[in-house]
């Protein structure tokens, strides 16, 4: 199979790949490539990004978030990890299955869009059709940071319900352990790639192409509309110990934005919470956003000894 190479690992840059390779690229036969990213988390179409995510523990660690173009669970990435893309006519995952066996790997696609070894997840996949082409891109862990991966995943106490798809989360396992005879990831790039190519030539991608992927990038996959303001509505509820007393925060959203907050507990203020609440309803769920409209009002005079980053940690679940 002919392929492409993409050497970068920009999660929004790549999300962007993905598509332009899809609607843009043309291409008589069936083609791959193999790709990786820095670690981020990356969110299927029809998700919330604030229900789905653990979105302090990932702004914490400098961990990225993008959407990508097809459904899904949300998926955490590190360079540990490598993505595999085709795109073409009647394209499956099958070929690379088929090559983890080459490797003497015993994998088997399973009916919800995995790749299991040994009755443990290796790799998820999602796929898109545009026009008479489809998409299949999906991950394979080597050597994941599995404990970053779950607490990227985690929203601990904080989803009550939320419209759209929710991940489903499966006993996962790294590939590195089923391999020593591949030393790193490179080793078993370098062989899966030379599997799945059988000898066929790599397809031209020049800065023209690359130009327009950027732009892409810039003007869609790397935007808060694009990565918030897709996600489905959700109610979150977020409860703190603050210095007026305890806290408990009810959240409503919808496309990113603040549709309805309730404050609860039993905190003191001289005035209503519910003003302050008032205030920051319809507005984009976002920090710099909040940040601005709670430094504009006295916050201690609706919860004693409370400052604007004390009650915004609140809101974000911080």
């Amino acid at each position: 199979m002919r392929f492409l190479t993409n050497p970068s690992t920009d999660p929004w840059f790549n999300m962007s790949f993905d598509e332009y390779c899809l609607e843009q690229y043309a291409s008589d036969d069936n083609f791959f490539y193999l790709w990786r990213n820095r670690p981020s988390v990356i969110i299927g179409l029809n998700q919330n990004a604030f229900s789905e995510v653990n979105l302090p523990f990932l702004e914490e660690r400098g961990i990225a978030l993008a959407r990508r173009v097809t459904g899904g669970g949300a998926v955490y990435h590190d360079l540990q990890n490598l993505n595999y893309t085709l795109i073409g006519r009647d394209v499956s995952p099958r070929p690379v299955v088929e090559a983890l066996r080459c490797l003497g790997v015993d994998a088997e696609l399973t009916g919800r869009n995995d790749i299991f070894v040994g009755g443990r997840k290796v790799s998820g996949y999602a796929r898109r059709l545009w026009r008479d082409r489809q998409i299949v891109h999906g991950t394979l862990m080597y050597d994941v940071d599995l404990e970053t991966l779950s607490r990227a995943l985690d929203v601990p106490g904080s989803k009550l319900a939320s419209k759209g798809v929710a991940s489903v989360r499966s006993r996962v396992a790294n590939l590195k352990d089923e391999l020593p005879q591949y030393p790193s990831l490179d080793a078993l790039q370098a062989a899966l790639q030379g599997i799945l190519s059988a000898g066929d030539a790599p397809l031209p991608f020049g800065e023209e192409r690359l130009a327009e992927v950027r732009r892409i990038s810039a003007a869609k996959f790397s935007t808060w509309d694009w990565i918030y303001g897709q996600s489905r509505k959700a109610d979150l509820v977020h409860t703190a110990q603050l210095p007026c007393g305890t806290v408990e925060a009810r959240i409503s959203l919808d496309r990113g934005i603040l549709i309805g907050l309730e404050f609860g507990g039993d905190f003191l203020g001289a005035l209503p919470a519910s003003l302050l609440a008032a205030r920051l309803t319809g507005l984009r769920f976002e920090r710099e956003m909040l940040r601005g409209a709670l430094t504009a009002v006295e916050v201690g005079d609706y919860f004693d000894g409370t400052s604007a980053d004390g009650l915004q940690d609140l809101l974000f679940g911080s």
